[in-house]
C-alpha cells in the first residue's frame, strides 16, 4: 500500500482520466488509463490515481498503465473500477513546486460511504460516514483527502456518525465527485500531521507514566 514512501502530492487534481482497460490476475490488477493533457511520462514516476500512489509501468501519447497489488485493492475502491470509469489524477509534487492543497501521500487509510449530496446555491455539500477506526483524525476545519482531492472538513455530526465538506463548482466539475451518488464509496487519506500529533501525545504519556512509576519506586 505504500510503494512510494517519499512521494508527496497536494490533493489538487490535475485531470480526470478514463479507465480504458482492466486486467485481473492472481497478484492484483493492471489499469490502462486514458489522459488528454498530461504530456510526456517517465518510467517509474508516481501518479495519484483516485488518491492511491501508483507507479507508471508503460505509457503512450495519451495513456499510461499502472499495476495495483492485492493489498492495495483490498483497502481501496480501485478493486471496483471498470472500463469507462473516471479517476482523479495528480502527479507528484516537484521539490520546487507550490503546495496549494495539503500534504497528501497517496497512502489510502480506508474507504467510506457517501451519505448525502446537496446543492447549495452554486456549491455542493457532500456528507460522508465517519470512517471506522479513523474518526479521531477528522476535525472541523481540518484537511482530508477523498479520492485524492484535498478538502476541508466543514462540519462533524458525532451523533449521526457523519462529516461534511463543501465543494466548489470547479472541484465538482473537474473531478469524479460529479459522478458520485449516496451509497458510493470513496478512498480516504486522513491528515498525516494528525497521526504524528497522536503518536507524539501517546509517546509523551508513556514517558510520563514510566517516570511516575520510577518516582513511586524510589
Amino acid at each position: 500500500m505504500r510503494p512510494e514512501s517519499g512521494t508527496v502530492f497536494t490533493g489538487i487534481i490535475e485531470e480526470t482520466g478514463t479507465v480504458e482497460r482492466v486486467v485481473d490476475d492472481d497478484d492484483g490488477r493492471r489499469l490502462r488509463i486514458a489522459v488528454t493533457g498530461f504530456g510526456a511520462f517517465s518510467h517509474g514516476e508516481s501518479i495519484s490515481v483516485g488518491g492511491v500512489c501508483l507507479t507508471v509501468e508503460d505509457w503512450g501519447e495519451d495513456w499510461f498503465s499502472v499495476f495495483t497489488a492485492a493489498e492495495t485493492l483490498s483497502k481501496t475502491t480501485l478493486s471496483a473500477v471498470s472500463s469507462g470509469d473516471r479517476v482523479n489524477l495528480e502527479r507528484a509534487l516537484p521539490a520546487d513546486g507550490r503546495l496549494d492543497g495539503h500534504v497528501v501521500q497517496g497512502h489510502v487509510d480506508t474507504t467510506t460511504e457517501v451519505v448525502d449530496i446537496e446543492q447549495v446555491g452554486e456549491d455542493w455539500t457532500f456528507t460522508f460516514a465517519l470512517p471506522d477506526g479513523h474518526a479521531q483524525y477528522v476535525a472541523p476545519k481540518g484537511s482530508i483527502a477523498l479520492d485524492g482531492i484535498s478538502l476541508t472538513v466543514a462540519d462533524i455530526d458525532d451523533e449521526a456518525g457523519t462529516f461534511s465538506v463543501a465543494v466548489i463548482p470547479t472541484t465538482y466539475e473537474l473531478t469524479s465527485l460529479s459522478e458520485r451518488s449516496p451509497g458510493d464509496r470513496v478512498n480516504v487519506e486522513v491528515d498525516v500531521l494528525a497521526k504524528y500529533v497522536e503518536r507524539m501525545a501517546s509517546y509523551d504519556s508513556s514517558v510520563d507514566s514510566a517516570g511516575g512509576a520510577l518516582d513511586a519506586a524510589e
